[in-house]
């Protein structure tokens, strides 16, 4: 009975030898087994066990290992100190720049000067028909090439040519005609919505059909073109005169609405010709036009405009009659004409804009009303 005790007590010994080193085998294993560190959604750090190697038995399989769980480090504590420093070195939130607003629509007007300066090509034909005293219809096309360049924000150097063609009614001469240039300076000063603008500039005499005997197609077409462009650019088919040009103008710019007036006057100084010249008798001769524009954008693309338009002679021109120098009638020296008609706006790129439009005008007293004049403009103003 004793003997069998022994042996039970024996084989209990040998088992439990046998089972604490394979316990403590598998304890180091674990210890010494590869593990990943992950953070939870509260940011403290995290061990994840690594996969067991391929064959090996899945943990639930297995019976609870004797050695004790590994615990997970703590997440480390943050000082206040810490914190600061952070702060100090986050990089500061990047200011959003207010967007700046367009600048309000401008209603260019028809024959006035625009109150804005700016980088323009410009294209302006005008043709008129008419009738002679006999009654014989005639038409006259004259086309302006205008280019501006702004140097500063308020000034632009202008350039401006013309070219006239005229078929004359009845038996008279037909022609054509390079007229004088102008040149000049631009100014405009913003003053919240309104605008303040000026000109100062002259004619450069090198125009057909001038001197003592010229060209009578030439001449014709000449007279003819003043009349086309409603008596406002006088001092271009003035062809034997250098003139003087100093104009003002002023306008309100706002709510889709134009509103602007201006006034320039001319002074001519004969520099071709002499007193027997048909066209040019006088040696000096001062001009005045004055101008009144309204416009309103019905749609960002498209805007209505008119003008109203006075020219008036401040000295008394004379003409020649066989030889003779005798005054202007009393209706020839001024004229008022209007003009009036739409105009679109479309972007070309970044920064480039076309505006085409089209008017029609004639005059409100003689002359030009009793010699019937119609006229027809395209312009096509190019803004870069």
């Amino acid at each position: 009975m004793n003997y069998l005790r022994l042996n039970r007590l024996a084989a209990g010994l040998l088992a439990l030898g046998l089972c604490l080193p394979l316990s403590a085998a598998r304890a180091a294993e674990a210890a010494a087994a590869p593990s990943e560190v992950a953070a939870d959604s509260s940011g403290a750090a995290v061990v994840v066990p690594a996969p067991a190697p391929e064959g090996a038995p899945h943990p639930s399989s297995e019976a609870p290992s004797l050695a004790p769980a590994r615990p997970a480090p703590a997440p480390a504590a943050v000082t206040p100190g810490e914190t600061t420093a952070v702060a100090a070195h986050a990089s500061p939130p990047v200011p959003v720049a207010a967007a700046t607003p367009p600048p309000p629509p401008y209603s260019l007007p028809w024959q006035l000067r625009p109150l804005t300066v700016g980088n323009v090509l410009r294209s302006d034909t005008s043709v008129a028909f008419y009738k002679d005293a006999a009654g014989n219809a005639g038409s006259a096309q004259v086309t302006m090439l205008l280019a501006s360049y702004k140097i500063t924000p308020e000034l632009a150097p202008v350039v401006r040519l013309g070219f006239v063609k005229n078929d004359a009614p009845g038996m008279a001469a037909d022609g054509s005609s390079f007229i004088n240039p102008v040149v000049g300076m631009a100014y405009s000063h913003r003053l919240s919505a309104f605008r303040l603008a000026a000109f100062l500039g002259g004619t450069i005499p090198i125009g057909q059909g001038a001197g003592q005997t010229p060209s009578a197609g030439a001449a014709g077409a000449d007279a003819a073109g003043i009349s086309v462009r409603s008596g406002m650019d006088n001092s271009m088919f003035a062809v034997n005169y250098l003139t003087g040009i100093a104009g003002l103008g002023f306008g309100y710019i706002g709510r889709g609405f134009t509103a602007q007036a201006e006034a320039t006057l001319f002074q001519l100084f004969r520099v071709r010709g002499n007193d027997l010249t048909a066209s040019a008798p006088d040696a000096t001769r001062t001009n005045a036009t004055m101008g009144l524009h309204l416009g309103y954008f019905v749609i960002p693309q498209l805007s209505l405009g008119g003008d109203l338009r006075y020219q008036r002679w401040l000295s008394t021109p004379d003409r020649l009659v066989m030889g003779a120098k005798v005054p202007f009638a009393d209706a020839n020296l001024d004229n008022v004409t209007f003009g009036v008609g739409p105009r679109g706006h479309f972007a070309l790129g970044k920064g480039m804009w076309i505006r085409p439009g089209i008017s029609y005008s004639q005059g409100l007293d003689a002359p030009l009303s009793s010699s019937k004049y119609r006229m027809l403009q395209v312009d096509i103003p190019v803004v870069f």
